[in-house]
């Protein structure tokens, strides 16, 4: 049987000025853990899997909202894995992520990888409302198999709206049934990683990074408004999140964690 899950995060800002957890909604395979941070007023919530998901059929979704003033990072304790579903009737699996961040709120979305198993096939979907004053460091990192396999069928799309206008919107698809080209030399080129890491600033409205290679296989992009883009792809998960991590060093506080 199919699961139906849907886990909760809300953060609000205390009188002291301290990020507080009034809603930590744990539901189905997405078990939600307070976990300490070294960043002073901060909060940070870790999704812990209770259960072997998502499976096809399976709707997943988490809902985060950094409340005026916050701050606020989730993270997981470990990778998600996209398996089969347990018959041929299932479907695809769903797993929808809404980020929500108000005025002067700093938000740092940095799951662990997501791994496209043989088999599977899922559909996510990641949309990031953002207040004008708003910080978002966002992370995604997608594994296509596991060592020894080919991946299954896995279709992405981010969409990131600031002040209610479109800041980006992209879709991403691989495996069976996918767009043929999808691991040609144009898009993949045989690696089997592939990730991003956005970072939208205010700060970044008077001074943005100039776009420009990040070695051989990433690329950083200043985006039509206070935002960078970081794009690579890579031969396995320890190769692409070393790439992530050192634009994350270069991009500074913007994309402190």
């Amino acid at each position: 049987m199919s699961v139906r899950a849907t886990a909760r995060i809300a953060a609000v800002r205390d009188s002291a000025g301290t990020t507080t957890l009034p809603v930590l909604e744990s539901d189905g395979p997405l078990a939600l853990r307070r976990t300490r941070t070294h960043a002073p007023g901060a909060a940070r919530v870790t999704v812990v899997g209770a259960m072997s998901a998502p499976l096809g059929g399976d709707r997943l979704a988490l809902r985060v909202r950094a409340g005026e003033g916050t701050r606020l990072t989730v993270d997981a304790a470990a990778a998600t894995v996209a398996l089969p579903g347990p018959g041929t009737c299932a479907g695809p699996a769903h797993y929808d992520v809404l980020l929500e961040a108000g005025e002067g709120a700093g938000l740092n979305w940095l799951p662990e990888q997501l791994i496209s198993a043989h088999g599977s096939d899922l559909v996510m979907r990641t949309t990031a409302e953002l207040a004008p004053t708003a910080r978002l460091v966002l992370r995604e990192e997608q594994i296509l198999g596991r060592h020894g396999e080919t991946t299954g069928t896995l279709s992405s799309r981010l969409t990131v709206r600031r002040a209610g206008r479109p800041l980006l919107d992209q879709q991403m698809a691989y495996g069976p049934g996918a767009p043929g080209g999808w691991d040609g030399p144009a898009v993949l080129g045989g690696c089997r990683a592939v990730g991003q890491l956005l970072v939208v600033d205010p700060a970044f409205e008077d001074k943005c990074p100039e776009s420009r290679l990040l070695g051989p296989t990433a690329a950083l992009t200043a985006l039509v408004g206070p935002a960078v883009l970081v794009t690579a792809v890579a031969a396995d998960a320890r190769e692409l999140r070393a790439v992530l991590d050192r634009a994350r060093d270069e991009l500074g506080d913007a994309a402190s964690g």
